[in-house]
């Protein structure tokens, strides 16, 4: 760092002490041991994101990572939470992640899949109860946050971490005066999408993390939003790039670095929750099971079953979908609202997707919620269409840029076609052969692709989709079980088997 890049930081962060701490940061990066217990690996950029983050910490600066969608930085946190709880067991209190109520149950996975050491309890939901004794970790929503802001004013959190933090990028909704009001030793953003391109989004940002570093919004504004956006001074937009870097981790898919290390195609496990909606239908479903199947044998049976099994995927992706309603709303499904937060991801990322269903008529619930939410155009690849639409559909999704999102159903698009022009793959719903799964995949994920191929596999907690997920883990061979068709061996289990299977558990 040259000597007028250190002059302009240190007159942002003003206090000499804290300057002294920045530059021995700068001087003399340092690489931490990845905890004992964390369960699997770090790949080499992660580690320098854990690194970095532990650094900061120790130094009392926030941070915001800003990696792309898919680069981990949930495993980052919580690698750098579980450091801090080996090295310092006694000495730190609870940390708060705050997030999107979609991404709660991903949240969790992650804490169980990687760091099983860290204790965490969920305060959300309409009956939510706050904690007495203490946990590693307490994991909330930002709508939580400014319901119940007094429940978390009480505490000095060790961490406070917020993932996808351009939801506070409006820095005078009460929800983002909430989040800035609870108190923390640290504080982590946690972003996949750039966030340079609007200068008071950023602001808002940064003020969490390091508050008063950029200064107030309006002097803010003054100094750059009206140099930078409108005099477009390159001077100023230097200067400011100088000043907000050291706070700032942002690594692409695209870096050389990254890419090297990455495989060519990437797949990302998605959990969701059910709304009460689908929480009432999954259920009424179930309820009415056993006595549809009261003193059926054979083939009528086996169609019973199987239809409730049709039933009960269709009430995970939307409830509009088994119900045949025509005016569905986003905030209806868990799985649709998950879908919306990954899609704004991808386009802000200004990258291509295809969405894959097994059932039409979902097919048609997402190009409809989806382009009049995001007010964009989503093609929809299906069965009924004519070979010369087909093709039409095709091409404007590989050669037209301005057509990012193509749905498709799973035996139309899942085979015999070339869709390389995406980036990124959306399982909406799981098929029982994983061998169809990769099969669809595949139809981005081959000769021709020249980016990374991220894989979103969407898994309703609790519901027969984890059973599904279960079987395509362990890929299991259907024919060991003297079946000949994916599903047909849960039709001849036992009612109390059925029950033990496709009963909710949440």
């Amino acid at each position: 760092m040259n000597q007028e890049s250190e002059k302009l930081i240190k007159k942002q962060l003003k206090n000499p002490n804290d300057f002294k701490k920045f530059k021995k940061l700068i001087n003399n990066p340092k690489a931490y041991d990845t905890p004992k217990t964390l369960t699997g690996e770090l790949r080499p950029y992660q580690k320098i994101g854990y690194s970095w983050l532990i650094s900061n910490i120790k130094n009392n600066f926030g941070c915001i990572l800003a990696d792309d969608m898919g680069l981990g930085k949930t495993v980052q946190v919580l690698s750098t939470i579980l450091y801090f709880k080996e090295t310092n067991p006694l000495e730190n209190p609870s940390s708060l992640i705050i997030v999107p109520p979609t991404l709660i149950s991903n949240w969790e996975n992650e804490i169980k899949k990687f760091t099983p050491e860290l204790t965490y309890y969920i305060y959300h939901g309409s009956n939510r109860t706050f904690p007495f004794e203490e946990y590693d970790i307490i994991l909330t929503s930002y709508g939580v946050i400014r319901l119940d802001l007094d429940m978390f004013l009480d505490r000095n959190w060790f961490i406070c971490v917020i993932d996808e933090a351009q939801n506070i990028k409006n820095p005078n909704t009460q929800q983002t005066k909430a989040i800035k009001n609870v108190p923390a030793i640290n504080k982590i953003a946690l972003t996949g999408t750039p966030i340079e391109n609007k200068l008071t989004d950023y602001w808002s940002i940064f003020d969490f993390v390091n508050k008063g570093y950029l200064s107030t919004l309006d002097n803010f504004k003054a100094n750059y939003v009206m140099r930078i956006e409108r005099l477009e001074e390159t001077e100023t937009l230097e200067k400011f790039k100088t000043i907000t870097k050291p706070f700032v981790l942002r690594r692409l898919k695209t870096d050389d670095n990254i890419k090297d290390e990455l495989p060519d195609k990437i797949v990302n496990d998605i959990y969701c929750t059910l709304t009460n909606k689908q929480i009432k239908l999954y259920n009424a479903i179930m309820d009415g099971i056993f006595e549809d199947l009261e003193g059926k044998t054979g083939i009528e049976r086996r169609g019973i079953i199987l239809n409730i099994i049709t039933g009960l995927k269709q009430a995970c992706n939307h409830p509009a979908q088994f119900l045949r309603e025509d005016n569905p709303k986003i905030s209806e499904s868990g799985k649709m609202e998950l879908l919306i937060t990954i899609l704004e991801n991808i386009l802000d990322m200004n990258e291509k997707v295809i969405i894959f269903t097994q059932y039409a008529k979902m097919g048609e619930i997402i190009q409809k919620l989806v382009s009049k939410k995001l007010k964009t155009k989503v093609l929809f690849l299906h069965g009924s269409l004519t070979q010369q639409k087909r093709n039409e559909v095709i091409n404007n999704f590989q050669e037209n840029k301005d057509y990012k999102i193509l749905v498709a159903t799973l035996k139309t698009g899942g085979v015999g076609l070339n869709l390389t022009a995406a980036q990124n793959v959306i399982h909406y719903d799981l098929w029982w052969n994983p061998a169809i799964e990769n099969q669809a995949t595949d139809r981005v994920h081959r000769i021709g692709q020249k980016s990374d191929v991220m894989v979103y596999r969407f898994i309703t907690k609790g519901t027969l989709e984890e059973v599904i997920d279960e079987m395509s883990k362990n890929k299991q061979n259907l024919a060991e079980k003297a079946i000949s068709n994916d599903e047909t061996f849960i039709t001849e289990m036992s009612n109390e088997e059925l029950k033990e299977k496709l009963s909710l558990r949440l």
